[in-house]
């Protein structure tokens, strides 16, 4: 039986001690230079060269991290728009960063019904099946829409129990038009984020989903824009680990992120994107660094890693 999705992440977290992700979310125009302006890499109009350039930089992201953490989230929309030879170039990440042995989250949000939620589940979360894939692993867990019922989730954790892949579900996202739906007043006296907190806790503790260490490979997308609110959620999902968005350029800081964490930094796992692969455009990190934008990722990783292990007490 595949080992569960929950104790893996654990136990890589704790081998590096360090409760975070980085989020591969590459757009051209904000590429280094010292990239964009090679031969070949230097057209932002043509898909072949915008493209090229986008997946150097991703494979640089994730070498340069891959020392310091134990996760990326490689969001599959930033590749998706480059039409299937983006999605193939998504999917040479997702075996890039698993060489590397990195645990991959993809971050595809998806959400569907019956058939179509089969095959969701088998595209982005399964790991391929079809002959002349044999070498070719998908990601370790997926982010999932729960706003459409269990019945649109089963597929996804029937790969979960087979393959000991993970899912994340959508609880309190860090948009700021998320408070209109998931802040509404539920009729129990909870909003609706902590309404579908309740749900994701209860749909977690199914038969073979809850790991050695006493976590569940169902986890949840919980921003705490709302630090109360991300407490009472990080109780009712007592069994889940959280997957906390927002951090660095979204806003959120090391404060507001250790609400979703249980004593001793357990449970959770922050994501910051922009903040660390963009880190060449902050003064700070050019003043330190000059002209080379690898070693400002770098050093922006590391910043990260820090301020999370302190807050939450993993020293």
């Amino acid at each position: 039986m595949p080992e569960n999705f929950a104790d893996r992440l654990l136990g890589a977290i704790a081998a590096k001690k360090a409760p975070v992700t980085i989020g591969i979310d590459p757009v051209y125009a904000r590429l280094p230079q010292a990239l964009t302006g090679k031969s070949g890499l230097d057209r932002e109009a043509d898909l072949e060269s915008s493209l090229d350039a986008i997946l150097e930089f991703s494979r640089q992201v994730i070498r340069i991290v891959a020392p310091f953490v134990p996760a990326v989230k490689i969001n599959s929309g930033f590749f998706e728009r480059y039409l299937w030879e983006g999605i193939e170039g998504y999917y040479e990440l997702i075996q890039e960063a698993a060489e590397r042995d990195l645990i991959v989250i993809a971050d595809a949000k998806r959400g569907d019904v019956g058939h179509t939620a089969e095959a969701y589940a088998r595209a982005h979360l399964a790991d391929p099946d079809l002959a002349g894939s044999d070498d070719m692993v998908g990601p370790d867990a997926v982010t999932v829409n729960g706003y459409l019922g269990l019945d649109a989730l089963e597929p996804f954790v029937q790969v979960c129990r087979e393959e000991g892949k993970g899912i994340f579900v959508l609880v309190r996202t860090s948009n700021p038009g998320a408070a209109e739906v998931q802040n509404a007043p539920c009729a129990e006296g909870v909003t609706v984020a902590e309404h579908m907190a309740g749900l994701v806790s209860k749909w977690g503790r199914q038969d073979g989903l809850v790991g050695q260490k006493g976590y569940s490979c169902v986890g949840a997308v919980v921003a705490p824009r709302d630090v109360e609110q991300a407490r009472r959620i990080r109780q009712v999902l007592d069994a889940s680990v959280l997957l906390v968005p927002g951090y660095g350029a979204q806003g959120l800081g090391p404060q507001e992120v250790a609400a979703c964490f249980k004593p001793g930094g357990m449970g959770a796992i922050v994501n910051a994107s922009r903040s660390v692969i963009y880190a060449y455009e902050q003064t700070a990190y050019r003043q330190r660094c000059g002209d080379n934008w690898e070693v400002c990722i770098e050093k922006a990783c590391q910043y990260f890693v820090s301020q999370i292990r302190e807050v939450v007490g993993m020293g």
